[in-house]
Formats: structure tokens, C-alpha cells, sequence
């Protein structure tokens, strides 16, 4: 990222004053899908492609925001009960009531951002936006007295809140915990983390950018959710004498009990969490041992769970997997929620020219364009640049 563009940005459109300049990271997630608000297990890591802003306090009660991406200036007080409509504002708006209910006491401020995070490949834009703020405003206005959790959840709370998605909390946890060469194992139930030094010789992790994004009717995660909410909530009912709070609450036997109850549909969604939340802690032990082949066969097998059961893959996700198989990749499989973006690949470095180079000539083939890569380096969390 580039910050004398963002600050020339800043200079021209507002006052000529510089401000302080934040940064925080999108995201890639080994494994562990769809399991955060289901109360299992992730193993995320920040990458060194994110959010920067530069922010300075007016002295007003109005926030002017400009989008150096999309070109847009939005502005909106701070205790606007409504907030701007551009859907890119809603953010910081979102971010700024959050943190006022936190105790920190926001005033207005002149902010331009810009970001190289892949939108739409699965790598948390908007959190590594909503970080990137909560960490300016509780340095700015409020003494770094909210903590690195409290930032988290007025992320996600932005999200659920301004933003209309129910989403878990990795996303916003990977962008402001994140360090350098780690991945973290997050229990999302406990939020009890763990670093894991992630550097494996011999292999790279690559992204494989299909550029393509479904927009389907109604609201796929939410959907989702929903289905997993169904079974808990089945399940509860069996067992009265017991609490279940998410899928993590659940065992296998217990699923099976309810199966005809749920329907087909939740069944499958349900069981893809289940076998999630083992593969992420089997991927833990096999890192432990420096056993990437078995991270690589976990891999795989999450792919076709979040293919076949929980259905949120897509034709060019699943040919992206079939080629990665074809040029004996150790592991690949879809990143992120699904219906297009990136599949996450872990290569061996002998076969790593072949396999890009075999994924961009097929994949143009049959969808007349070519995958954009992009290599992963593992990068730290939200912070402070100047």
C-alpha cells in the first residue's frame, strides 16, 4: 500500500493538513469455513494486503469521508441516527457509534482511505475497513483505552448492525490480532487464540482469484445461518436438561437424532460444521508434526463439503480444485463465504510455476479470462503507521 498516495488523497481534498495514517490487513483462512458463528474453530492469519487511512480531527461535530477507490466524499455528523446511504460510508459510520457506545467520545474528522485487499476474493475488505477505524478512533479520541477485543466485536457489531450481514468474528479478529508469520487458531465460543508459526519449507500459499462473484437472490450467509440455527434449535428440544448455544454444542449422534426432523437441506449444512470444526483441529496437530500433506488432504475435504453440503461453491471455484488435483497440489480448496472469489492453495515449491501457469491457460479457456494470484506473506494486525 502505498502512503504518500493516500496522503496526497488527503492533502487534496480536504484542508492541506496532514493527519495520522492507520493500517489494517485483510485476511486468509487456512481452514475452518463457515464455523465462526457456529461456535467451532478458525485458523486465520493477516496478510500484507489491507486498509490504510489518514484521519485528522476537524474540530466539528461532521465526519467527511472520501473513498479514494470509488472516487466518492460522503459526509454525515457524528450522532446522525440514520447515517449516510452510500454503502461504503456505512462502515465508519457503523464504526462510530460502535465505539461511542464503547465510552469513546468521537468527534468529527476529515479521513481518506484506499485499499489493495482483492475485493470479492474472500479476504475481508470490510473488516480490514472497520479495524482500521476502530483502531484511528481509539487512538484519536479515546487513549487506546478500548481493548483489541472491544474493537473486534464493534466490527462485527458494524457489520450486524449498519451493514445487514450476521456474520462471526474472524474476520475482524484475524485484522487486529494478526502477526506476522503466524496463523491463528481462534475457538470462537471461549475466544481463546493461539499462534502457530506458519513457514512452511518447501511450499507456498497461493491465491487463486476466479473473479467472479454470484449475486444470488435473497441472502445465501444469512440462509445458512439460519439452517444451522434450525438443527440447535431441534436438537435443544431432544435435551431439555442440557444448553446448546451453536453447532459447536452439538455431537455427530445428536444430528443424526433429528435428521428426519430438519430436512435434507440443514442435515447437509450441518454436518459440513460438524466435520469442519475436526478438520481444523486435526490441521493443528498436523502443523504440529509439520505433516503438510495431511493439512493438504484436510484441505481438499473442505472443499467438497463446502461444494456438496453446504453448497456455496460455484462452476469456477470447483474447476479451480480440479485443476489444483490434476497438478498434484497438496491442498486447495475454496476460501472465504463462497459463490466465487479465491480458492486457497498450498504448493509444493518444484511443482508451483507448472500449476499457475496450467490454472491460467485452462481456466481462460473456458471462462474467457484468467485467474488473478496472489501470493500470500503472513503480515501483522491493525496499527499505527504515522
Amino acid at each position: 500500500m502505498d502512503i504518500e498516495f493516500v496522503r496526497s488523497r488527503f492533502i487534496k481534498h480536504f484542508d492541506g493538513q496532514t493527519g495520522n495514517i492507520y493500517a489494517s490487513p485483510g485476511r486468509i483462512n487456512l481452514i475452518g469455513e463457515h464455523t465462526d458463528y457456529n461456535g467451532g474453530f478458525v485458523f486465520p492469519g493477516a496478510v500484507d494486503k489491507g486498509m490504510l487511512c489518514e484521519i485528522r480531527p476537524n474540530g466539528t461535530n461532521t465526519i467527511m469521508a472520501y473513498s479514494i477507490d470509488l472516487k466518492d466524499r460522503v459526509e454525515f455528523k457524528v450522532d446522525d441516527p440514520q447515517g449516510p446511504r452510500a454503502s461504503w460510508a456505512r462502515y465508519i459510520y457503523g464504526v462510530v457509534q460502535e465505539m461511542r457506545k464503547l465510552g469513546v467520545d468521537v468527534k468529527g474528522f476529515n479521513t481518506a482511505f484506499a485499499g489493495d485487499v482483492p475485493l470479492g476474493a474472500g479476504m475481508s475488505s470490510s473488516a480490514a475497513l472497520e479495524s482500521c477505524y476502530a483502531y484511528a478512533l481509539n487512538d484519536l479520541f479515546g487513549d487506546n483505552k478500548v481493548s483489541k477485543w472491544d474493537m473486534v466485536l464493534a466490527g462485527q457489531a458494524t457489520e450486524h448492525n449498519y451493514c445487514g450481514v450476521n456474520c462471526g468474528i474472524m474476520d475482524q479478529f484475524a485484522s487486529v490480532f494478526g502477526k506476522e508469520g503466524c496463523l491463528m487458531r481462534l475457538d470462537c465460543r471461549s475466544r481463546e487464540f493461539e499462534y502457530f508459526p506458519f513457514k512452511p519449507v518447501g511450499y507456498k500459499l497461493v491465491l487463486l482469484d476466479s473473479v467472479v462473484k454470484h449475486e444470488l437472490a435473497g441472502s445465501p450467509y444469512n440462509d445458512r445461518r439460519n439452517s444451522c440455527e434450525n438443527v440447535v434449535k431441534h436438537i435443544a428440544a431432544k435435551h431439555p436438561e442440557a444448553k446448546f448455544e451453536t453447532l459447536r454444542d452439538c455431537t455427530w449422534e445428536q444430528l443424526e437424532e433429528v435428521k428426519a426432523e430438519v430436512g435434507d437441506e440443514d442435515y447437509r449444512r450441518a454436518k459440513f460444521v460438524l466435520g469442519e470444526k475436526d478438520r481444523v483441529l486435526a490441521v493443528c496437530d498436523a502443523l504440529n508434526a509439520g505433516d503438510y500433506e495431511t493439512v493438504g488432504q484436510k484441505m481438499y475435504e473442505t472443499h467438497n463439503g463446502l461444494s456438496k453440503e453446504y453448497e456455496v461453491s460455484c462452476e469456477e471455484l470447483d474447476y479451480l480444485n480440479d485443476i489444483a488435483k490434476e497438478n498434484g497440489v497438496t491442498g486447495s480448496r475454496i476460501m472465504g463465504g463462497g459463490f466465487g472469489g479465491c480458492t486457497i492453495n498450498l504448493v509444493k515449491d518444484e511443482i508451483y510455476d507448472k500449476f499457475i501457469a496450467d490454472a491460467k491457460e485452462k481456466f481462460a479457456a473456458k471462462y474467457g479470462h484468467a485467474p488473478k494470484v496472489y501470493d500470500v506473506v503472513i503480515g501483522d494486525g491493525s496499527r499505527k503507521i504515522c
